[in-house]
């Protein structure tokens, strides 16, 4: 039943999320707002317990050889993924669609509708102080309103294919540690939550373009033997249109029979040869 493919929906869905954020600074000023330093946050995926581990690690090298984490930081993770009923569509639907390149013209991949999901993240900015926590969330919540959303290429090799990403921010919440003992290091962490709608595919299967169709036209004599009249080739007019192109289909006869004309017009009637293209000389 199932076979092995790997689009990497969930590995690039995660450096998507993380390119948004990797351009935060944090700005020190002194009593007459001049700037002091220029910070750029540093970004990671890692999980929350993890840095706050090492942020309240003992920064002694003559004690221990972890050293404490410098500080302001930025990490996310994926908290959750989930289906998402509300964007089901029919999973029968199947589309193709053509590969890059020029080599690759005549071939075309074939899929199924995708299946909707959500991937639940959490991004939290770790600061010593308030206001550098208050200037890596002013930068980032404006853009979310409550919705931002990215155009993607999911599949290098079909660069047709384009999706709509919507992140949502659902909530920003904060926590404080400055109870405690003169000791401990204080540790500001705003936690924001984010929703990402994604689509994960089945296996894409290639295969090449009809470009020569054959068929033959028939009679039936009295005794209901079927006779071979005609042997028609269908090919696309140019033969090298691609199929993004408007072309017509030229008609040309393989074996030069002496066609009944009455029955080789319910052909024609019918769509099976278009009239506009017919090369038969024999047929006038």
């Amino acid at each position: 039943m199932f076979e092995y493919f790997y689009h990497q929906k969930i590995r690039k869905a995660v450096a998507m999320f993380g390119t948004m954020f990797n351009n935060v600074h944090v700005v020190r000023t002194d009593a007459n707002g001049g700037t002091l330093s220029q910070v750029r946050v540093p970004l990671a995926y890692a999980p929350r317990e993890k840095y706050l581990a090492r942020i309240q690690a003992d920064p002694d090298l003559r004690e221990n050889t972890r050293v404490a984490l410098k500080l302001p930081r930025l990490a996310f993770e994926i908290t959750s993924i989930s289906y998402d009923p509300n964007r089901k569509i029919p999973k029968l639907n199947r589309f193709s669609v053509q590969k890059k390149g020029q080599a690759d013209r005549d071939l075309r991949g074939s899929l199924y509708s995708p299946v909707p999901y959500i991937i639940s993240f959490q991004l939290n900015a770790f600061t010593k102080t308030q206001d550098d926590a208050l200037q890596i969330v002013e930068q980032i919540i404006p853009y979310f309103a409550p919705q931002y959303t990215l155009t993607i290429k999911p599949f290098a090799e079909y660069p047709t294919i384009k999706e709509d990403v919507p992140i949502t921010i659902q909530g920003v919440n904060f926590q404080d540690d400055f109870e405690g003992s003169l000791e401990q290091r204080r540790t500001i962490i705003y936690s924001m939550d984010f929703t990402m709608n994604i689509n994960f595919y089945g296996p894409i299967r290639e295969a090449s373009l009809i470009n020569r169709a054959t068929g033959n036209l028939e009679t039936g004599d009295s005794a209901g033997i079927s006779n071979i009249i005609q042997k028609v080739i269908v090919t696309p007019n140019p033969a090298d249109a691609s199929p993004d192109e408007t072309f017509g289909f030229a008609v040309s006869t393989l074996e030069n029979f002496a066609p009944d004309l009455t029955e080789l017009g319910q052909y024609f009637k019918k769509g099976y040869v278009n009239t506009n293209y017919v090369e038969d000389k024999t047929v006038k």
